[in-house]
């Protein structure tokens, strides 16, 4: 196996049958390394958001392989897609996907809970990760008290609490305007530089541009651009 820490093998998914198939991934090959930057950009019903659920394990491929760390996920149950999910992954939603009930410190500590870490880790943790990105004087804030900016650097922080090798974002700066785009961007970037995987979707080319390889995907195809 590649060393990628991502590696797809003609990776496909369909939906429907007969006249009414849709071709959402074609024979898709890719092999994304451990600290890579990656964009995945192309218009609406390209197939970019099927990309990244196949590979933050929220779907299944119809045919070809999708390994994680040399470990092939497309003939995983889902109880241990769920492990590798929380494990492995952690996720950027373009609509925050907070709850809207609890503060941002809350959040940000809810998915720790899951992976069974212990209540003075998972506070410990999450205050340090809501400074990292700023909000620290908002940390007993809910998100209705939260611009979108702040909401989806709470989101942000939440992602990382498990501390993930693969950061996915869809659409991360989708919802906020330029000048919080741009520091959440600046975020992403900071992530990457520790050494964390870090793979958006995008329609906007000039966030595309910030990442180190753009896979550019068009009717399910998937092509490399030079950056």
């Amino acid at each position: 196996m590649s060393r990628g820490v991502i590696v797809t093998k003609d990776l496909s998914k369909t939906y429907g049958k007969g006249e009414l198939k849709v071709y959402a991934l074609r024979k898709t090959n890719i092999s994304i390394k451990q600290g890579d930057y990656i964009a995945i950009k192309g218009p609406s019903g390209s197939g970019k958001s099927t990309l990244m659920n196949l590979i933050g394990c929220l779907d299944k491929p119809t045919t070809g392989k999708l390994y994680i760390d040399d470990t092939d996920v497309s003939t995983l149950s889902e109880n241990n897609l769920a492990k590798i999910r929380r494990e492995k992954i952690g996720f950027i939603f373009q609509k925050y996907n907070l709850i809207p009930t609890l503060t941002a410190l809350e959040n940000v500590t809810l998915s720790m809970g899951f992976a069974g870490v212990d209540s003075k880790t998972r506070i410990r943790r999450a205050k340090n990760l809501l400074d990292m990105v700023e909000l620290s004087h908002r940390i007993s804030h809910k998100p209705s008290e939260l611009s979108g900016g702040e909401q989806q650097r709470v989101a942000i922080s939440r992602a990382l609490g498990n501390n993930p090798t693969i950061v996915l974002g869809d659409e991360p700066t989708g919802n906020v305007d330029t000048k919080s785009g741009n520091k959440i961007m600046d975020i992403l970037e900071n992530i990457n530089n520790q050494g964390e995987t870090v793979i958006v979707v995008t329609h906007d080319p000039n966030i595309a541009k910030r990442a180190r390889r753009i896979l550019s995907i068009e009717d399910g195809v998937v092509m490399e651009e030079n950056v």
